[in-house]
């Protein structure tokens, strides 16, 4: 059976298998069958980002969805964790995101939601997976079952208002310059004008996009731009999110850089002190810094580690009744406000944060000091090169010569053909010869391959 699902959805580049027309309309019709239950009019909502390739892919994902017999409704341009609010709020059956997140414009992907708003799950996708290989068409909708489907407006207006909510109803950021990077992606509108109507002074960038550029140069992945912007206008802090705003990084009043362990931290705290904190700690991935382990183990929480995929996040916390995850990318899951990573939201509680203790980000914001953490990519166009004898012993030998105070993490991609190489510990020439050696390790099997 061919694997078309990675670590967040599918996603590829656009126009190439997976990302063509007809694998996207064949989705649309597995993914439709899927999530039938009960004789009612079945209901998706669909939404996208601003590349190009959406109108291809919408197109031809609402053709399939129809043909499954399901109701579309059309949502535009408008941010991931918005979809999976709106599948709850209008009762929908599923919901469907179509973005790269913060891949390039010539990237696309289709994030699927179930009806409770949740990622699926890897079953979930196996299911589907297996209807694209089986004869999908078998199962179609008859000639009086077919699917309408029809543009939504004021989703803009719906979503704006949930995040406003997601604040003490007395909270106002008045008082406050912030700069918000859009990169011109699916938060472009929605994520300015929430900021700007709880009373900020609001300075956007990468407000416009044009197809084309989306994250280019600039977004959560890219903030020198924001950096520079923040300087400019003596703000006091800067919000980046990317191309469909399920993550965020914040930029201080001196322009440093705040990550996602360091935002985890600072909400697990905050929420810690006042009661709010569920199951005792924080759920983040393997690649998260030892710092942030540390600084919660001086809190006597704990730190949960999953494989990387924010899905994955999501799911321990479910299982396990905490309420604060995410990934140091960005990715931060408030469980108490949404199903999935959103940017917007998770930066508001930041500036909660920032307004209660009437002290500059940099001083609210910065938990700890990051253990030296190492992270290069190694290009690869096939084969199994983690499976190699002379990399596990690379990967081995590194592991030992950081010791108990370190660690090594090597993993393939879930979005690019890539074999990622992490190192972490206290001695920084350690780590990067740590990690170069692994690097050049896997270099040569690439080049024998």
């Amino acid at each position: 059976m061919a694997r078309y699902f990675g670590t967040d959805g599918i996603r590829g580049q656009a126009n190439k298998f997976p990302m063509t027309a007809e694998i996207a309309m064949r989705v649309g019709m597995a993914a439709g069958l899927s999530f039938q239950r009960g004789s009612h009019r079945h209901r998706v909502v669909l939404g996208k980002d601003t590349r190009l390739s959406g109108y291809m892919i919408e197109n031809a994902m609402v053709a399939g969805l129809c043909a499954a017999g399901m109701d579309v409704f059309l949502l535009g341009p408008i941010p991931t964790p918005a979809v999976a609010m709106l599948v709850r709020s209008l009762r929908a059956d599923m919901g469907v995101m179509i973005s790269a997140s913060h891949n390039p414009f010539q990237d696309n992907g289709i994030k699927l939601f179930g009806p409770d708003g949740y990622k699926l799950s890897d079953k979930i996708e196996g299911r589907i997976e297996s209807l694209l290989d089986n004869g999908v068409d078998m199962a179609l909708a008859d000639p009086e079952a077919l699917g309408r489907a029809k543009r939504v407006d004021g989703v803009h207006d719906r979503y704006i208002e949930f995040a406003k909510r997601t604040l003490p109803r007395s909270m106002s950021l008045s008082g406050l310059r912030i700069v918000i990077d859009c990169a011109n992606g699916a938060a472009y509108k929605v994520a300015p004008a929430a900021l700007w109507e709880l009373g900020a002074d609001v300075i956007s960038i990468n407000d416009d996009p044009n197809g084309f550029n989306i994250n280019k140069e600039c977004g959560s992945t890219h903030p020198a731009g924001l950096q520079n912007k923040v300087h400019e206008v003596r703000a006091d802090i800067g919000i980046a999110l990317d191309g469909d705003a399920d993550r965020v990084v914040i930029v201080d009043e001196k322009g440093e850089i705040v990550d996602g362990d360091q935002i985890m931290a600072l909400i697990a705290e905050s929420w810690h002190q006042s009661g709010r904190l569920t199951g005792n700690g924080v759920v983040s991935t393997i690649m998260s810094n030892l710092g942030l382990e540390r600084f919660l183990t001086g809190l006597k929480l704990d730190l949960h580690r999953t494989k990387v995929g924010d899905r994955y996040v999501v799911e321990h916390m479910r299982a396990n009744g905490l309420n604060v995850g995410g990934e140091q990318s960005g990715h931060i899951v408030l469980s108490d406000f949404s199903t999935t990573g959103d940017g917007l939201v998770s930066a508001l509680q930041v500036l909660a944060c920032i307004k209660r203790l009437n002290k500059p980000v940099s001083e609210v914001a910065k938990k700890f000091e990051p253990v030296p953490q190492l992270l290069k990519n190694v290009r690869i166009s096939g084969g199994a090169p983690l499976e190699e004898k002379q990399v596990q012993e690379a990967i081995e030998e590194g592991r030992n010569r950081l010791g108990e105070g370190g660690r090594v993490v090597i993993r393939p991609s879930g979005t690019e053909p890539l074999i990622r190489v992490m190192a972490e510990g206290d001695d920084a020439k350690l780590v990067e010869s740590v990690v170069d050696d692994i690097v050049q390790v896997l270099s040569q099997v690439r080049s024998a391959a």
